[in-house]
Parts: C-alpha cells; structure tokens; sequence
C-alpha cells in the first residue's frame, strides 16, 4: 500500500503563502521540499551550520564521522516522497544494501560465539540454530513471522495515520487485527513477551535491544516494538559517506527547488496575531513574517516556552510540558579515529553488558552513567566482511568509528563530569576488550558527547534522544501529531507522531506539509486537498487533539 501524495485543489494556494521551518532534520528539510513543490515560499532557519539535525557529523583529521543515527532503514519512504518531488533517492545518494544487519558479541564469550542476523531469514535461522540450537531456531522462526504479522497489522493505521486515535485504530485493525494484537498482551512488556519467544537469555537480551531504538527500557516497552525485526529484516543499507550525505542530498535538492536556508540562524520567538502564526523572530532581531511554520525542533521546546509565552500559552490546553521520567534515552558517544583489532568489525556491532537488568536500572532509577553497559559501534568505513576501504589516504590504518552506551536524560540538571564519562569510557574499552575487541586512539582524535552536550544541542530535550520514551502501549496515541491547536502552525520530527528514527523524522514531514497544505486551503473557503493516506480535511487545526 502506498501513500496518497500530497495533492491540493487546483486554485486552492497562492504563491505568495510563506512557510518558515524551524529546523533542517530530516522531518523540516521533507516538509520544506514538499511545500515548495506546491509553489509555496519557503524558508528555512537552523541555528547550526549545516542541514542534518541529529544527522550532523563531526569532523576529525579531515573526515565526517557519523555521530548520530547511523542505521538507514524503510527505504520505501523516501522512495515514496522524492518520487513526489520527481526525483530519486538513487539519485541523490549512493546505497549499498548489508547482508549482515548486525554482528553482536557477549563480554566472557569465545571470538567465535558472535551472533550474525542477516535480512536473509533463512541466513538468520542457521546462523541462531548454530549459536543456540535447533530449538531456538525454530522459536526465532516463529518469533520473526509474529513480528511481520504484527508491522503489516500496524502499518497503515499507525505510521501512516496522521495521529492515530484508540477508536480509529480498532476500527481499522478490525476483529482479526485485534486478536492478533491481544495475543501478545495489551499489557505485556518487550522483556515479557521475548521470554515466551526464546529459553536462550542471550537471544532475549539481543532483541530487547529493539527498545532501545526509541529511548525506552525493554521492561517497560510495549511487545508491539518486536515490529523492529521485521523493518530490519526489510533492509538495511549504507549511506556511502555517511548518513549525513542524506540530509545534504535533501537539502540541496529542495534549495535547487527554490527554498532558502539560513544556517547558524535560530529561532527565538515564533510571533502570534489574533491566534494566528505571523512570524519567526530570530535572535538579531530580524522578523521573518510567515503565513504558516513548521517547527521541527523537540516538541518540549513549545510546551516550556523555547518559543515565546504567546505559543506556550496557545498550546497551554494541548501540549503539556514532557515529565522527566517520561523522557527517552540519551546516550554518552565517541566519534573516533582509531585503529581496531582483534574483533572482525562489520557495519553494525553490538556488545552486550554482563548485567542488562543492571544496565536500565542504573540508567533510569539511579539517574547514573550505567556500569555495565551495553556498547554499540559503527564501523563506517566497512561493510558485511571485516575488509575495510580507508575513508582518506592519510594514516590508513585509522578508520571512521562511533561508540554509543546508553545514559540517563539528565543533561539539563547533571553535568556528568570528566570523572563519571572518562569512568563510563573505561568500562566500555574493558567490555569490548573482553569481547576481542582493541581500540587505539589518540585524544585528539576522538570526539566525546555527553548528555549535557545532547540538551545544548536540541533545547528543552535534557539530551533525550527519541522524544518522549516509548514506554508503553499508550504512547503512539500521547505523542503530538503534525496539527496543532494554533492556527498554521504544525509540528515534524523525532518528538512527535510516527516517532523517532529517521524514516520516521521523514514520515512526519510529510504528515506535517499534508496538515499544513490543508490548513492554508481552507483559509482560502476552497476545495479540501488530499492529505497523507488518501483521507481529506477542510481544516489541519479544526478539532485539533494534539497533546503531549
């Protein structure tokens, strides 16, 4: 099933609408493409230097290294929204799709106990028969047809659903849907679930890892997110440069497209008239006059007043202030340039903590940097075999790593000190070390973000990396949708509604220039315009429900 493209009534805009986006991530650099296609003047403020977001690489002895998502899933989606655009992702960047999704090691175990998934299932059941019996072979079997049948149940009426409503998705599931849903357990846990799946605590430990990919703890995720299996075993591909080149790729298009971007601008305040959006006001002074914005920063940055008392106090009814405990994960990485042995790195590598209760335990009742935790490393200058291409001539026995370990987002109140985040790099090195993994790099060659550095970068976040944390069954229907109760203003990325992760960014782009092309037509009292998933509206705002 595909999604129906955005398509307004002949007549129903005017060229002379102005859209400002506040933000170039990935959600703000769709919507901004996506409103100039329809004649739209746009213009987009970020207060970095350089499109990305999240997305944003760090630069060091001469290389970008990827420093924030890094797996490039859900092709479909782009394939989807450049086709709306006439243009290709083929186009724009260069993909390889991996054999390996990820190659995942056990701290104590022999070099030769790594678990390899493959998007080739049948790969996949040798290769888990191999480490954990035929018997879990067949219950990984069993486990991947459970979580293909639930993406396919929740495809439609949630990721392509401008904001999901509880009633609407029973009426969409229907009885079947329902039944298949209500046998994992409304109110079962990722962690509950995985144990009727699996016997091996290994295999249970590597899939409640899918937990993470939204900033929760797998003892409190809804089983639904077992859907991640199957978007994985869908595909995974490279980016050749780096996941970065896809937010230049985009951004150079929609500006050959005719919007204009202001880099190292932010925005201060979005200004009202009579409830209405009628401006960006950035920090200079200058005042952006704008029919319409998009905000593609963190939801919280509006409820909290990042943007001005006049929207906070619009929003005051709909958009409450996110609780600390219900932020998401954020991380504490180490961009590096570093020389690697000992452990035949592929693109994608996880090493697993002696103590995964421990590791959540630490980092979400403790508040603390966690002593056992879980290390993640993308190797981006390989691919599916442990042979590597040099990402520059100089010093080519150095490549292109990012390490990530999971941390409480408390940036905003902690600073996590050189002495806890040089502690936590330890640990990390001894696990891997412990793993066969070596890593030899010289200070200046590595690049440490805290949790503190997180909240900086993306304000009233804490350094919450995926929004709020998708901590139970409820949250696709708590999250914010595109249309918001302030007239001409909609909201995209990460923090709200499908989610975080980038085709999810890219999906609430275009849900948010859907709501937004709807919005501005029905100012003009003309025809309804085609939104996402082929459904019409006359107005985004009318009876809008969004909240936090």
């Amino acid at each position: 099933m595909t999604t129906a493209p955005l398509s307004p009534a002949r007549g129903a805009l005017r060229q002379s609408d102005t859209v400002v986006v506040i933000g170039a991530g990935i959600g703000g650099l769709v919507s901004a493409l996506l409103l100039a296609k329809q004649g739209l003047a746009v213009t987009v403020v970020e207060s970095g230097d350089g499109p990305g977001g999240k997305l944003a690489p760090v630069r060091l002895d001469g290389v970008d290294i990827d420093t924030g998502p890094t797996v490039f899933t859900m092709r479909w989606v782009f394939d989807e929204l450049l086709a709306e655009v006439d243009s290709s992702l083929d186009e724009l960047v260069q993909t390889e799709q991996l054999e390996i999704l990820a190659r995942h090691a056990w701290a104590g175990a022999r070099p030769e106990e790594t678990l390899d998934l493959f998007a080739d299932r049948e790969r996949s059941v040798q290769a888990v028969g191999d480490f954990a019996g035929a018997a879990e072979a067949r219950r990984f079997l069993g486990f991947c047809a459970e979580a293909e049948r639930v993406y396919r149940r929740l495809e439609t009426p949630v990721l392509r659903s401008g904001r999901p409503q509880l009633s609407g998705l029973v009426r969409a599931l229907g009885v079947s849907g329902l039944v298949e849903l209500a046998r994992l357990g409304p109110l079962a846990s990722l962690w509950q679930t995985l144990g009727r799946h699996f016997r091996d605590p290994r295999l249970r430990q590597l899939f409640a890892r899918y937990a993470t990919y939204c900033g929760a703890s797998p003892w409190s995720a809804p089983a639904t997110l077992m859907l991640v299996a199957q978007v994985e075993m869908a595909g995974v591909w490279a980016v050749k440069g780096g996941m970065s080149r896809l937010a230049h790729a985009l951004a150079g298009l929609a500006a050959r497209r005719g919007v204009t971007f202001r880099y190292g601008q932010p925005a201060e305040r979005i200004e009202l008239q009579g409830g209405r959006v009628a401006a960006v006001c950035l920090p200079d002074g200058q005042r952006l006059s704008a029919d319409a914005v998009v905000f593609n920063g963190d939801a919280n940055a509006l409820a909290t007043g990042g943007l001005g008392a006049q929207v906070q106090q619009a929003l005051a009814h709909t958009l409450a202030p996110l609780p600390v405990v219900r932020r998401s994960l954020s991380a504490v990485t180490w961009a590096m340039r570093a020389r690697a042995s000992g452990f035949p790195l592929v693109r994608h590598n996880v090493f697993f903590s002696d103590d995964y209760a421990g590791e959540f335990d630490d980092i979400l009742r403790q508040r603390q940097l966690p002593q056992q935790g879980t290390v993640y490393v993308c190797a981006q200058d390989r691919g599916d075999d442990s042979a590597r291409v040099p990402a520059v001539d100089t010093d080519p026995a150095l490549e292109r790593l990012l390490c990530l370990v999971n941390a409480p987002a408390d940036g905003d109140t902690r600073p996590f000190d050189a002495m806890e985040t040089d502690a936590c790099e330890h640990r990390s090195l001894a696990l891997m070390g412990r793993c066969g993994l070596r890593l030899e790099a010289r200070p200046a060659q590595v690049h440490r973000r805290t949790p503190a550095d997180w909240a900086q970068r993306f304000p009233a976040t804490g350094g919450a990396l995926y929004g709020r944390a998708t901590d139970s069954w409820m949250t696709v229907f708590q999250r914010p949708g595109a249309a918001t109760a302030v007239p001409g203003l909609v909201l995209a990325g990460g923090s709200v509604h499908p989610g975080p992760g980038v085709p999810m960014a890219a999906l609430s782009g275009r849900l948010a220039a859907a709501a937004l092309m709807a919005h501005l037509a029905s100012t003009r009292r003309l025809h309804p315009v085609a939104i996402s998933g082929g459904m019409s509206t006359l107005s985004a705002t009318a009876g809008s429900t969004a909240s936090s």
